[in-house]
């Protein structure tokens, strides 16, 4: 069949598919497709016909993937551009699967989108590797490496280990005390760190310890059982941790590690634009989502940006979640190639007839085998229920969720694993926003879930037993702009589609939308807020002393508050839909003071009169009164005004009168002179 996105090929997997009853829902300009029954058997030569026709081929297999693209490769002499999609085990393999018609639809369209290429990260090892245990089971792995790697053992323990009879590999004693680094880089500080004494005989022994040593290595092997060498690190490329009680995890981790030479790389999975960030102004701390949720230890402060190190992130993309300005942006794949995909997959369903979608948002490791062991060991998905693979469910924030509802979605499954319980913080504050929205615009609480679960029975019954939804009627958008081009656009797109059209929603702390209130009695008008607002929220007039708020820029980030020296700034987290959001709007304003001198306005009147207040005829400086009025001009004016008055701090004494000869002659010399020779 052909469509728009180039030719189609169905099967219905030796028949064990009901796709006869899909065929309308797959239908496009009455053309109803045809299903094959062996497309990777007896029928290949369909699919080799389809890839010499030229053209894109869009395959509804994945499982035999690597077959078709290799009969492509031969057919052509070049791998053509293939799109695989599974829908066997995502609807057709399903207790509904008569039902999945316009799932399939949806899958399919959803496949069709492409995003943008991301860029990499270089990594290189030259094999050099630590392995670091306390037990006969270290030396064991140690001396299996050497021959593929340049090993070298630490030994923070030595009971019971017999020196080998030749030393192929060099021993130490010594504890870790600290560790930093990815895979090609990694660097270590030991203490109590000495060399094996080659006179060891039963056991080891070792030279004088001493602390603070320090090395490198590309690759480090813990097999200590004890604290990991690093947050999160299932994610820190280079380093392995498996369970020294468990001889398969070790040899698993001895078979990766032997193969670790040579040049890598790793996506760039996060985007760092320094502008946006509001983590610090002036030494004064704003913003800290993003540190807070990183499980690797990717990001760090530095100044008033944070440090982002692409090479120890995971990818979790938790930053990326939690980030107000869309400074951390996610790149594998970025949220508009999400939201791209969700519109496509969401238009072809409801076209097709689908009704009650709840997205099933979930990573392609551990999501996509829950989905693979319910199809072929129980019910499967529901046909209402659509599968929808990130890279990970960390990254989604409360952009793709309302998205999401905006575009029809009627009930929205995030999936984690029990792996990842500690990484979810981020994504449940984001949940938790989602809620909030969600209510304040009329629709029914517990519309968002996160499902933590490892067993895919309790996931199938969970699926089946969750209440149908029906969505708004769909209102979808171009996610264009950054992220908080983009999230303003989504909320908007909602608040049409929604029951109710609530114009302000209150929201929880931390949430990234709202006001601040200004005491005005309070404020000097020093204007020190709008220096430190990053996100352009707080702004002044250049004619007149005048604070002005664009409720719209504002990202609460506190740096205002924790900035202002009158205490005179409070938050107040709200959702604010009406036009005057996006508007200045002025918290305070007064008339200009101006100097006494040259008649300049300089400053708020309210400030010039605190300060001569205070301090004029009381502050050692202002005790005069023409000290006392330069408090009232402006900065030029007072400058000059120091220069030439009495008190001038440049002014010398009196200068002495030029010697003549006439004054001489006359005896006008004093007499302290006469004594000069």
């Amino acid at each position: 069949m052909a469509t728009e996105n180039g030719r189609l090929l169905i099967c219905n997997c030796n028949g064990s598919m009901p796709l006869d009853a899909s065929a309308s829902a797959l239908s496009r300009d009455g053309n109803t497709p045809f299903i094959h029954s062996a497309l990777c058997r007896s029928q290949l030569g369909n699919f080799r016909d389809a890839v010499t026709s030229g053209g894109a081929v869009t395959v509804c297999c994945t499982q035999e993937a690597p077959l078709f693209t290799e009969v492509a490769a031969e057919a052509n002499g070049e791998e053509e551009t293939l799109t695989f999609v599974n829908i066997r085990e995502r609807a057709g393999w399903s207790g509904e699967a008569e039902q999945a018609g316009p799932k399939i639809a949806a899958l399919i369209a959803e496949a069709a989108v492409s995003g943008a290429p991301t860029t990499q990260v270089p990594l290189s090892s030259e094999g050099v590797c630590l392995v670091y245990g306390k037990d006969q089971s270290a030396l064991d792995a140690a001396r299996q490496l050497a021959s593929r790697l340049d090993v070298t053992l630490l030994l923070k323990q030595s009971n019971d280990i017999v020196p080998p009879a030749v030393m192929d590999v060099p021993v130490f004693q010594g504890r870790v005390a600290r560790a930093k680094g990815h895979l090609g880089a990694f660097e270590i500080a030991v203490d109590n760190y000495g060399p094996a004494d080659p006179a060891s005989r039963d056991s080891f022994r070792f030279e004088r310890p001493q602390d603070g040593a320090m090395s490198t290595c590309d690759l480090i092997l813990d097999l200590t059982g004890e604290t990991p060498l690093f947050t999160g690190h299932e994610k820190r490329d280079g380093y392995f941790r498996p369970d020294p009680g468990d001889p398969v995890a070790v040899q698993k981790a001895l078979f990766e590690l032997a193969d670790m030479v040579g040049e890598f790389a790793k996506p760039r999975y996060v985007d760092f634009d320094a502008d946006l960030c509001a983590h610090s102004r002036n030494r004064k701390t704003g913003c800290s989502r993003c540190i807070d949720v990183c499980p690797a230890g990717a990001v760090s402060p530095d100044g008033d940006i944070v440090a982002f190190d692409p090479y120890v992130c995971g990818g979790c993309g938790a930053c990326n979640s939690v980030c107000p300005t869309g400074a951390a942006h996610y790149t594998f794949p970025a949220t508009a190639t999400l939201i791209a995909r969700l519109s496509a997959l969401m238009q072809a369903y409801g076209d097709a007839g689908g009704k009650h979608a709840t997205l099933f948002v979930h990573d392609a490791e551990h999501g996509g085998q829950m989905i693979d062991m319910m199809a072929r060991f129980g019910r499967g998905l529901p046909a209402h229920v659509l599968p929808f693979a990130v890279t990970q469910t960390t990254q989604v924030g409360l952009d793709f969720l309302a998205a999401a509802f905006a575009n029809g979605v009627g009930r929205v499954v995030l999936y984690a694993h029990p792996t990842k319980r500690e990484e979810i913080s981020g994504l449940a504050s984001q949940i938790g926003l989602a809620e909030t929205v969600l209510t304040g615009l009329g629709f029914e609480s517990g519309l968002v879930e996160l499902l933590i679960e490892a067993d895919p029975d309790a996931v199938e019954t969970r699926f089946w037993s969750l209440p149908k939804t029906g969505g708004v009627t769909p209102r979808p958008f171009l996610a264009l702009g950054g992220k908080r081009e983009i999230m303003d656009t989504a909320l908007a797109q909602l608040r049409l589609a929604a029951p109710e059209s609530a114009d302000i929603i209150a929201l929880p702390p931390g949430a990234p939308y709202g006001r601040v209130a200004v005491d005005a009695e309070a404020c000097t008008l020093c204007l020190a807020c709008v220096g430190a607002c990053p996100a352009g929220a707080l702004q002044d007039n250049p004619d007149k002393p005048e604070l002005s708020f664009i409720e719209n820029n504002c990202v609460q980030c506190g740096l205002c508050q924790n900035t202002c020296p009158e205490s005179a700034i409070t938050l107040e987290p709200r959702l604010n839909f009406l036009t005057e959001a996006k508007s200045p709007a002025v918290m305070k304003e007064e008339e200009p003071f101006h100097c006494v001198r040259c008649g300049k306005p300089f400053a708020a009147k309210s400030s010039i009169e605190r300060i001569v207040a205070t301090l004029a005829e009381k502050h050692p400086m202002f005790k005069s009164p023409e000290a006392a009025r330069r408090l009232q001009m402006c900065e030029d004016c007072r400058v000059v005004d120091q220069f030439e008055g009495k008190d001038d701090p440049m002014r010398g004494g009196a200068r002495p009168a030029v010697r003549t000869t006439e004054d001489y002659i006359d005896g006008k010399i004093p007499d302290e002179d006469e004594n000069i020779h």
